[in-house]
């Protein structure tokens, strides 16, 4: 393949990403607005964006492939790096944050089922789908003599996921309903100020 049919594609490429380059770039121009993580996230991601572009340019200006091909490891470890230094800053902020909440509600228990109850809930509803498939297959698989035909398999696939489904909806209701005792125990403490 020439470097030109390559360097074409990078800067197509290029041009089609400006969905994550220029919100990227907005953030950085927000400056102090915005959080140190979300800034540097937005530092990797326009490295990211810039590399493919200087390799588009390289591979037109450029003879050799080594020169191409360097700067894109090069770019590639500028972004990796960036990106792992925002993950590290976005944690430290979600504990100072969550250390600051804490402080804020001392005496408050907290909701119960804000975050796992969304994961179980996830996980039934993923599970159920996965056991529906692997019985419609496991039915299609016997045959004709053992399959006993396309709507009984259909019928034993949508038990076995409407079976998870009505548990992942009842495993919803019952958190929603432990949390909304748990409001109604708490003493009414008006808006915040």
């Amino acid at each position: 393949m020439s470097h030109t049919v390559l360097a074409v594609g990078a800067a197509v490429v290029t041009a089609s990403g400006c969905v994550w380059y220029l919100p990227a770039l907005t953030d950085l121009r927000a400056g102090a607005d915005r959080p140190l993580s979300r800034r540097t996230a937005a530092a990797a991601c326009l490295s990211g964006w810039t590399t493919i572009a200087s390799a588009a340019v390289l591979l037109l200006v450029a003879e050799a492939w080594w020169l191409p091909c360097a700067a894109v490891v090069a770019g590639a470890a500028v972004t990796v790096a960036l990106r792992v230094r925002a993950a590290v800053r976005r944690r430290r902020e979600q504990r100072e944050a969550a250390y600051h909440w804490a402080r804020l509600r001392a005496g408050t228990p907290p909701p119960a089922g804000t975050g796992d109850s969304r994961h179980v809930v996830a996980v039934l509803v993923g599970t159920g789908l996965l056991a529906a498939v692997t019985t419609a297959g496991l039915r299609v698989a016997a045959g004709p003599d053992g399959g006993a035909g396309w709507p009984r398999t259909a019928v034993v696939s949508a038990g076995v996921l409407g079976l998870f489904l009505a548990v992942a909806f009842a495993h919803g209701r019952r958190v929603r309903g432990r949390a909304r005792a748990d409001r109604a125990r708490l003493p009414h403490q008006g808006p915040p100020v």
